[in-house]
This record gives C-alpha cells, structure tokens and sequence, in this order.
C-alpha cells in the first residue's frame, strides 16, 4: 500500500516532467491532442491507483494511519519524508483523483481558449502538478511537507486563472495568489513556532502528545496563526473577498478543482492539525471560528439571493462561488463544535460540496460555452432558459445539483448540514452551549436562504416559454463527453445521501482518535 501511494505522488510528477520535453510531436496541432490524452490516460491511472488503495484499506481500523512511509529528508531541521492515509483523508484522496481525471476528460474535448493562449502540453503540465499538490496535501504526515503541499497548488492554479481563464482573469488570478501566499506566511509562522517548541514537525507525534509540552498561550497563538492562514483557504468570512472572482474568471475545470478540492485543503488542516496537535488553544478560538460561521453562512446566502433577483445581472458562477462561502460555513461550524458528531458532518459536508458543487460549475460553464455569458439576466431572458424544453438533460441535471446543494433529503448535500448543526447543538466541555445554539439556529436560517436562491435559479434557467426566442438560435443538450464526465458526480451525490455510513463509517472512529490525541 505504501508504493500504491508514493506512486500516486510520482506519477503526475513524472507525467508534468514529460510535458517540458519534446515527446508529443513537431506538429502543434497534434502535439495538443496527444498531450491532451496523455493527461486523461495519466490520471486515469491515477485513480485506478486511488481505487486499489481504497480497496487494500482495512475499513476495520480507518484511525489507523496506513500505507505509511517514513524516512528521513532533511535531517539538518528534522524534517521527514512521512506519507499516510486513514479515514480522515482517504475519502479526500479519491475525490482529488476522481475529480482531476474528470476534469482531463472534460478538458480533451474542451479546452479553454482565447487570444494569447499557450499551448496545451502547458496546460497538461500545470495541471499535473496541480493534482501532485493537491494529492499529497492529504497524504504527508510533515507539518512542513504539508506547508510545501499546500504551496504547490498555487503555482498551476494561478496560471490556469490567469492564461486559460475570462473576463478580469488577470487581477483575479493575482488577488488569488497574494490572499493564499499571505495566508500561508502566516501558517508557516505557527507550524514553526509548533516544532520549535515541541522539537518536531512529525505530525502523528504531536497529535499524539495532544499538545502536552506546549504551553496554553503557545498554544493559542499557534492556533491562531494556522487558523488564520487555513481559513483564508477554506474561504472564512471575511478572509472569502478573493473567491468570487477567482471562480469567475477561472475556466470550468479550474473552478470544479477551486471548488472541489483546494477549499478542503483548508478544512482538512484545521481537522489534521488544529484538533489534535494544539486542542488547548483550539478550544479558546473555537467560539470565534462558530460565529465566523453562522456569519459567513448568512453572508453567502444573502448575497446569493442579490445575485439571483432579476435585474442584478448576475453571473451564475459569482452565484456558486458565493454558495461555497455559505456551503464551507458549515463545515467550519461543525468543526468548531469539537465534537465528534460536529468534525464527521464537516467531514462529510467537504465531500458532498465537492460532489455537488464540482457538478454545478461543470454545468455553468457548459451554459456559459453554449450562451457565450454567465449572465443570469441574460440567460433567462424574459420568461425563462427554459432549459427543460429546450435541452431537457442538461436542465435535469441542474434542478438535480441544485436540489442537492440546498440539502434536499435522500442526497449528499443533508447529512454534512445536519450533522454539523447537531454539533452546534450540543459542543464539547468548555464552549459555551447559548453561543453555539445561536449559532445553530442562524446556519438553521441560512438553509432556508439557500434552498430560496437555488429555486430561483431553477425557476429562471430551467423553467420558462421554450416557444420564446431564446439568446442563442441553437442550444444542444447534453453531450457525450459531458455525460461521461458528470455522470459519476450525480451518481456518488445520490450515493452517499443514500447510504451516509459509507463514508461516516471510516471517518468516525479517526476523529474519535484525534480528538482524544490520537
């Protein structure tokens, strides 16, 4: 199992190398195309990867760290090359690599184009070294591996915005790169004031010594560093300002993996690092973390239904973008209960919103590639997209998302939320239980805003007179490519609503380890 994951490191390093060398032909045309199917069958084989690590995990011990690597790197400041998977972050691990070769699929048949853009074995390149970040941001055990991990995402990312992206790309694609850079220099600073204290960066023995040997002040400002630097990837409010127009201008993969994976980067640290490592500290800031919540996930849904009304000319990808804000608000809620059933339902939430908000930007951007605009005025013209006449699939598909995004029932989207408020209803020993019901009873209320906004979207995009000219004389349904590149999203989505135990079943007994200092 451990050369299962080492490779799933290796692989799209090796494949990103391969993109700098004149492999794929002397013809650009048909150098594009096959660097375009190199990256499918490349993370491809990355996700058969993820499947035989799945399948080789003992489900009977998932908080046990597995497929372990440990060796020494750099030996000067204590620094190991240490590699693992448990329950935590193993459902993390196949959603990177199931979205990412999702989005190479999508991308072979439609690549982001434009005035001045590079060539495609230079998309191909970043984006493999975009999945090797984001992949071993959930696999390595090192506070300052993770630190690099969660560096190297911003690199491609940032391209892919900047070169592949629209509209104010550029501006979007710097406010992007100096939020997270900054957040990260802040992080770095309480990772290092960790290890200089407790002499280690090894992160199973500092979960293990549950901050003992730190002291409380240590502690509390450690957290609130790392706090501060993980919220700004979450998004937090109101650290969220550079999400919005990242999303917008990103092209639509680079907004499924925006949206799918690199938020969790963030949520998945305050779960890996906050709880186990500086419990102390975490249990002063928790109270402050649940009431940014219940902001943000009031903030996000009001500003939503701004965007939705008619008339504010609203672009339906701000619209999702600002949906996250809300969506990781209570993910960020249930964590800072502190309480196992509160860190399960963000556990789950991450993958739901993951699921079902990859979903929803694959099926803007696929409106945005047929209307030529996001523009939600613009789409729903005067009576409606009318997308159930008009292209019937792809309006399913999108009351489907949608339904799911605002919690429906019986799909991914309720048992995070749910969850997530029952820890809020009850939080650990020493946070006051007044402030978090409060806080419960405001994420109550944001269910309520959210599951407005999206019936409004689903009324003016899906709803309308398909007799009435329509912004584009032809609109196709639902194509084969994008079929096969959604259906696994819509299928997992019903999945996991379905059948919760799925992934609460490992997660549960790993959070029950790391917040007893596992």
């Amino acid at each position: 199992m451990n050369a299962v994951l080492i490779a799933l490191l290796v692989l799209p390093l090796l494949g990103a190398a391969l993109t700098l060398a004149p492999v794929f032909g002397p013809d650009p045309t048909a150098a594009d195309r096959r660097a375009l199917r190199f990256s499918t069958v490349l993370t491809g084989a990355v996700l058969v990867l993820t499947v035989v690590l799945a399948a080789s995990f003992d489900h009977d011990e998932p908080a046990r760290m597995q497929a372990t690597t440990d060796v020494a790197w750099i030996p000067a400041i204590g620094v190991r090359l240490h590699l693992g998977v448990d329950g935590v972050s193993l459902p993390l691990i196949v959603l990177t690599s199931l979205l990412t070769f999702l989005c190479a699929l999508y991308s072979e048949r439609r690549l982001p184009s434009g005035e001045n853009v590079p060539s495609a074995r230079a998309f191909v390149g970043l984006f493999l070294l975009l999945e090797v970040g984001m992949l071993a941001t959930f696999a390595v055990l090192d506070l300052l591996l993770f630190f690099l991990a969660f560096e190297i995402v911003l690199i491609p990312m940032y391209f892919l915005i900047a070169r592949w992206g629209s509209g104010a790309k550029v501006p979007a694609a710097n406010r992007f790169i100096l939020y997270t850079l900054l957040g990260s220099a802040v992080m770095l600073l309480g990772f290092l004031l960790i290890g200089g204290k407790a002499g280690t960066f090894d992160m199973q023995a500092l979960a293990a010594a549950h901050g003992s040997g730190l002291s409380h002040s240590t502690q509390v400002i450690a957290a609130l560093a790392i706090m501060v630097g993980l919220a700004v990837k979450a998004p937090a409010w109101p650290l969220h300002s550079w999400l919005p127009d990242a999303h917008t201008a990103a092209p639509t993969v680079g907004s499924v993996l925006l949206a799918g994976v690199l938020l969790k980067m963030g949520t998945y640290g305050l779960v890996r690092v906050l709880l186990p490592v500086v419990p102390d500290g975490t249990t002063t800031l928790a109270p402050y973390l649940g009431a940014f919540a219940a902001v943000g996930i009031l903030y996000g849904s009001l500003a939503c239904l701004a965007l939705a009304r008619p008339g504010a000319k609203g672009d339906l990808k701000r619209l999702i973008a600002y949906s996250s804000v809300g969506h990781m608000g209570f993910v960020l809620l249930g964590i800072a209960s502190l309480t196992p059933v509160g860190v399960n339902g963000a556990l789950f939430a991450n993958i739901a919103h993951g699921l079902i908000t990859g979903l929803l930007f694959f099926l803007v951007g696929a409106l945005k590639d047929r209307y030529g605009t996001a523009d939600l005025d613009t789409l729903s013209g005067a009576t409606g997209a009318a997308l159930y006449g008009r292209a019937p699939r792809l309006g399913a598909l999108l009351a489907f998302a949608a339904v799911a995004s605002l919690g429906l029932p019986g799909l991914a989207g309720f048992w995070g939320e749910l969850l997530a408020m029952f820890g809020a209803f009850d939080p650990a020993d020493g946070l006051s239980r007044p402030a978090f019901v409060t806080y419960m009873v405001l994420a109550g209320l944001g269910t309520l805003l959210t599951a407005a906004y999206l019936l409004i979207v689903v009324k003016r995009v899906c709803m309308g007179d398909p007799k009435q000219p329509a912004p584009v004389a032809e609109l196709a349904d639902l194509r084969p490519y994008e079929a096969a590149s959604w259906t696994p999203l819509a299928a997992l989505t019903l999945l996991a609503g379905l059948w919760p135990a799925l992934l609460l079943g490992l997660s549960d007994p790993a959070v029950k380890h790391l917040l007893g200092g596992g």
